[in-house]
């Protein structure tokens, strides 16, 4: 899909991997930016830069993000690429309380479930558009130290499977990224962990892979290349990849209490 020319939105757009992705879809000639995050004066800081727009959206709640689409449609633009972006972190096993549960869920699974309920059938009715969700390469192999994560990003994942098989013949593209650690806020303090073995990445190149996975319609978006390699072991032998987990865990982990 062509970037230039194109209204985008991008949530969890005033730091990380969202604020490169506004930079980068600026760069590549978007019509206009969208520039969607909790932290309002962050997402304005983010805009400010790109002479993007900033609106305020809790990604967690329906009705937030309901009215971000609307407001963007109204007031900007067809939207052409939604970026679902933002996400959350909670450590823990069974023992993580149910309220925190549910707000991981929220915001790293129902949160592209209410993207595409809002803006699909706009996209679809205009003869197509394109989707970009952020899960984690923990979305396919899974984290160490964080059931709460490693349950919610397979889940990711596997809507953005079933978005991009159910609506590719409305014209409607899906990629779905799965890095491993990224700099940002959430693995601020976590250079050394787990993530973080195979490399962390600066937002900007991480960016730029998904901008190049839009342009060749490209599902799955692997800007740590060793990931592929463990997904082939793990599907190649189960009981070798628990094995290989449970060393890191043992390493990474600690004790999960549950």
């Amino acid at each position: 899909m062509e970037i230039e020319g194109q209204v985008v939105v991008v949530t969890g757009a005033a730091s990380g991997i969202g604020k490169a992705l506004a930079h980068a879809f600026a760069k590549a000639g978007a019509a206009r930016v969208v520039c969607a995050d909790l932290n309002l004066s962050g997402a304005e800081e983010t805009a400010k830069d790109i002479n993007g727009v900033a609106i305020e959206a809790n990604v967690g709640r329906e009705d937030d993000i309901a009215q971000l689409v609307q407001q963007v449609e109204t007031e900007v633009g067809p939207i052409g690429i939604f970026c679902s972006n933002a996400g959350i972190l909670s450590i823990g096993g069974p023992d993580v309380d149910n309220a925190e549960w549910q707000r991981i869920w929220e915001v790293n699974v129902m949160a592209h479930v209410w993207a595409a309920r809002h803006v699909v059938p706009r996209m679809a009715e205009r003869g197509g558009g394109y989707l970009l969700n952020t899960a984690s390469a923990a979305g396919l192999l899974n984290q160490v130290g964080s059931m709460p994560y490693g349950v919610t990003k397979h889940a990711a994942v596997g809507a953005a499977e079933w978005l991009a098989f159910t609506y590719r013949d409305q014209n409607i593209g899906v990629s779905v990224l799965c890095p491993q650690a990224v700099r940002s806020e959430m693995t601020r303090g976590h250079e050394d962990g787990v993530a973080a073995q195979d490399g962390m990445l600066e937002p900007e190149p991480v960016a730029e892979a998904c901008l190049q996975a839009i342009r060749d319609e490209t599902f799955l978006v692997l800007p740590h290349a060793e990931v592929l390699d463990y997904m082939q072991i793990k599907s190649g032998n189960y009981d070798r990849w628990i094995g290989g987990m449970a060393k890191l865990n043992r390493r990474f982990g600690g004790r999960v209490e549950g």
